[in-house]
């Protein structure tokens, strides 16, 4: 395969999903105008592939603006398939407050389109314990363990709930991981009888992870899975699992005009150890 592996457009925070031996790649989309060194970031795009090496695209399956409550902003994302529907949890601004919160979307197929589940915020930063942070909820994560579902989500502090049934709303209290360097962009998986927590470590930001038995925690802090990316101070990764390989998705900022806030998706390979630990990512280009 070669990096990047979506060359025409910018694209940044991927979350993947397999499904019916499809892999749909879910992605932000990086749009400044041309002079402007910011995010700018309206929409999530979709591609689809079956080997890894070419990628479909879809019309565009949700914007940060279909969320009536939300004022903008698409942040990084996750998408999963239950009980026959797709549910994607994303990072918006909340109009109401101008704060960052997360909402909920849903369709019937992987490739959308997608509309609001809830009519309103499925966590706001008046849920969380107190902080004067105004990015707090952003790039959520989630992962069915367990009989249910858990969120992962935040911004410098990593915060951790479980979902109720319907996924409608929290089911419990929200609680605080302890992680080191913890930034931005955590992403949850299970390989095996292993836990993974990975996220966005520092900054410029590297890809650290921790690993526990039970989804609960606690998580043993590992190490350092990958280095800072190419041209880019942010990274946000995911993992798959396909044909008894295992992979690793992030982005850098290596297309012509590319950079941190210009960034595109990649692929490598992803190796555990035998004792459960993974082996340290390398970037190719």
């Amino acid at each position: 395969m070669s990096n990047p592996i979506i060359r025409h457009i910018y694209t940044a925070d991927p979350t993947v999903l397999v499904y019916n031996n499809t892999v749909y790649l879910y992605t932000g989309h990086d749009e400044p105008p041309d002079g402007v060194d910011d995010y700018v970031m309206n929409d999530w795009r979709c591609f689809s592939s079956t080997d890894l090496q070419q990628w479909a695209e879809h019309p565009v399956p949700l914007k940060a603006l279909d969320f009536a409550w939300s004022s903008g902003n698409a942040y990084a994302s996750k998408v999963i398939e239950f009980n026959g529907k797709f549910y994607w949890f994303v990072a918006v601004t909340n109009a109401m407050d101008g704060n960052s919160a997360i909402g909920l979307a849903v369709a019937d197929r992987p490739q959308g389109p997608y509309t609001d589940a809830l009519g309103a915020p499925l966590i706001t930063l008046s849920m969380l314990p107190p902080t004067d942070n105004p990015k707090a909820n952003l790039d959520p994560t989630v992962l069915y363990a367990d009989g249910a579902h858990y969120v992962c989500w935040g911004h410098q502090t990593p915060y951790f709930a479980r979902l109720n049934a319907p996924l409608t709303a929290l089911d419990g209290p929200i609680t605080t991981l302890t992680l080191p360097n913890f930034s931005e962009g955590a992403h949850l998986h299970k390989h095996k009888d292993w836990f993974y927590l990975s996220y966005g470590y520092g900054s410029p930001e590297k890809v650290a992870y921790a690993m526990s038995r039970d989804i609960n925690g606690p998580w043993e802090f590992k190490g350092i899975l990958n280095d800072v990316p190419y041209n880019c101070e942010t990274n946000r990764p995911c993992t798959l699992e396909m044909g008894g390989e295992s992979y690793f998705f992030y982005h850098n900022g290596a297309l012509p005009g590319g950079g941190s806030h210009r960034r595109s998706v990649c692929i490598d390979r992803l190796y555990y150890n035998d004792d459960g630990t993974i082996q340290e990512v390398v970037m190719t280009r």
